[in-house]
């Protein structure tokens, strides 16, 4: 079968309890399509296809023991292809977070994410391309640029870029990734995928720690239910975690995307300086159709960055400094890292709890001004998917940073304030690039996101445009030359 990789995340699980398609048919599709279209994309840094067969495998006979019709505890991404992001630990794997500084380390054991997955029966392809250490919003490495499969001289967004791309393009069902400050949404953006951050507790961070509350595990994927699929298996705590939220039951994310949401009330964020003009439209699109879907959306409070630039940047270059790198090893990271890894340096304890202190101030005067709105409606980023290489200025890294944030300003706001944020590729432009639409809700609230997304969705569904994609991937293909390296085991 040529058109696997079309299936939904949903569909391809439903057609392994099914019978009609096997485990090892899904995933060799999966592993063609890669060895085809990943020197064009970047999107993995590891393909694991012995652990991917052995996977299929131990699938193939669940599925035999359960015997035919039975679906009486099979777990619920059986025999479904997944990525993750080379940020997270996948047990034997190198493990390197998008860094030649780790070029030679390998996982002793899965993060507690990736161990949910395998347990839920998801078949591991192997581990995307990153951005080093997840610290930009581009994923341009010394080991592959990740590029988005509508136009692959534009790159995937970042951090979570190769995990967008592998989606997006059918290189894998769905994906694990990242968001500390929009790395799961910005990267779904550009390449045409959904992105979910979830709430602040509902993931656990396991076997790492996100001592600022910023980061969490994120799903990406084709549809809207399909991410709450993902986010029904992702979600749980561990002891020891900063922050966690009660379990949800079983399938309650799924259910979410399956119901009607009822009539809401959202709120636009005005236009600021920066948004192209397709980001624009994008937003009023949105906003015309959820109106005509019986909401009341009303214009929102304007949002200015700069209220939590300058703590959010301490943060961020504490978080970036705080990876522990052999000194020897600092000449091989990239400009960007080492110097927000100089500048969190730089700060003291008390810069940094002043900083934290201030954050945390910011995040509740920015929830209750938006605490009236169900959801808040945005661009997901200021541009469509830019040229590779065009946020980067290798000579001045301070100036990477300032472009890297003038394109995402909002995306960072779900991360210091602990709030679910999902980006839904509800817009193109005439050249058939994406754009992503942003929506932010109250805590804990995803389920209100991911049945307004589905919501969306079916009025205004995307699905169509990977027939665009296909004909563009084929033409990049044929003019390719040389493929980047990729590490296979």
């Amino acid at each position: 079968m040529s058109d696997l990789h079309d299936l939904t995340l949903a569909e391809q699980a439903a057609a392994v309890r099914e019978r009609t398609v096997s485990p090892t048919e899904l995933v060799d599709h999966h592993l063609r399509r890669i060895e085809e279209l990943d020197g064009v994309l970047g999107a993995y840094r590891t393909v694991d296809a012995p652990g991917a067969h052995r996977a299929a495998r131990a699938a193939e006979a669940r599925l035999a023991t359960a015997g035919r019709g039975d679906d009486t505890g099979l777990p619920p991404l059986l025999g479904v292809p997944l990525s993750v992001k080379d940020t997270w630990p996948v047990e034997g794997l190198p493990f390197t977070a998008g860094s030649a500084a780790f070029d030679d380390r390998t996982a002793a054991a899965d993060a507690a994410v990736v161990g949910a997955l395998r347990a839920a029966g998801g078949v591991l392809l192997g581990t995307t391309t990153a951005a080093e250490f997840g610290c930009s919003s581009y994923t341009e490495t010394a080991h592959a640029t990740a590029r988005s499969p509508y136009d692959p001289s534009r790159g995937a967004g970042g951090s979570s870029g190769g995990a967008a791309a592998s989606v997006a393009a059918g290189l894998a069902a769905g994906a694990l990734g990242s968001d500390g400050g929009g790395s799961v949404r910005i990267p779904a953006a550009a390449c045409g995928a959904v992105g979910l951050k979830p709430s602040r507790g509902r993931v656990t961070p396991a076997p790492g720690t996100d001592a600022f509350g910023l980061a969490t595990a994120g799903p990406l994927a084709r549809t809207v239910l399909d991410a709450a699929l993902l986010l029904d298996v992702m979600a749980g705590s561990t002891p020891g975690d900063g922050s966690t939220l009660p379990a949800a039951p079983a399938g309650h994310f799924r259910s979410c995307g399956e119901r009607e949401p009822g009539p809401l009330r959202i709120g636009i964020l005005p236009r600021t300086d920066g948004w192209h003009p397709e980001a624009e439209l994008a937003c009023r699109r949105t906003a015309d159709l959820l109106a005509d879907l019986g909401h009341r959306v009303e214009q929102a409070p304007p949002f200015d960055p700069g209220e939590y630039l300058p703590d959010f940047t301490v943060l961020w270059s504490v978080l970036a400094a705080a990876v522990p790198v052999p000194p020897e090893r600092e000449e091989r990271l990239l400009p960007l890292t080492r110097w927000l890894r100089a500048r969190g340096g730089e700060h003291s304890t008390v810069r940094l709890y002043a900083a934290m202190t201030s954050l945390t101030a910011v995040a509740r005067t920015v929830c209750h001004r938006y605490d009236r709105f169900d959801a808040v409606l945005s661009p997901t980023t200021n541009q469509p998917p830019l040229p590779v290489g065009s946020l980067t200025d290798p000579d001045d890294p301070e100036r990477t940073y300032a472009r890297m944030l003038a394109v995402t300003p909002r995306t960072p706001v779900a991360n210091f304030t602990g709030r679910p944020s999902i980006s839904l590729p509800l817009h193109w432009t005439p050249e058939g690039l994406p754009i992503g639409v942003m929506l932010t809700a109250r805590l804990h609230q995803e389920g209100l996101l991911l049945s307004l997304g589905a919501q969306l969705e079916r009025a205004r569904p995307w699905h169509h445009h990977t027939a665009r994609q296909a004909a563009v991937l084929e033409q990049a293909t044929r003019q390719a030359t040389a493929r980047p390296e990729r590490r296979t085991r």
